[in-house]
């Protein structure tokens, strides 16, 4: 049986300072801001931003274009998404189909929450399993799936 073994682990990385990261973990072209936490069984791909003091827990996956603001907290298996399916399945290597997320500071996603090509404001709590599908222009707490505004932060 033939296969091809690619192997990542941690790979042109740019750190801040104080990062913290547990093994094992696949980090290859990202940005990791000073006395940032990422646990393990974490992917963050090429491309990724991820700002000051920000904690990512285990089992997350962060995909190319996603930006992450200072402050944040990304929960155990959350996962980004940056192919919308535009045209009704898998754009593939066609990246032009891709498109960006970006999540502002101080921002809490929930465990197993999925985060959809959106702009997130600051100051939101995404609760866990959500589904956030459109931009959150306004802060507070959503959830559901679509994930809908809650209530203000109190």
């Amino acid at each position: 049986m033939e296969y091809k073994r690619k192997q990542t682990g941690i790979v042109e990385v740019k750190f801040g300072k104080n990062v913290t990261v547990v093994a094992p973990a696949n980090l290859y072209g990202c940005e990791i801001g000073d006395d940032s936490f990422v646990g393990p069984f974490t992917e963050i791909q090429k491309g990724v931003k991820i700002g000051k003091n920000c904690k990512i827990q285990s089992h997350a996956f962060i995909c190319e274009l996603v930006t992450i603001g200072d402050n944040c907290f990304i929960s155990h298996g959350a996962k980004f998404v940056n192919d919308p399916f535009a045209k009704g399945g898998p754009a593939g290597g066609d990246k032009t189909q891709w498109r960006e997320t970006v999540i502002g500071n101080h921002v809490s996603i929930g465990t197993n929450a999925t985060i959809l090509p959106v702009k997130i404001t600051d100051h939101v709590v995404i609760g866990a399993g959500s589904v956030v599908t459109k931009d959150i222009t306004r802060p507070g707490i959503y959830a559901g799936n679509p994930a809908k505004f809650l209530r203000p932060i109190e």
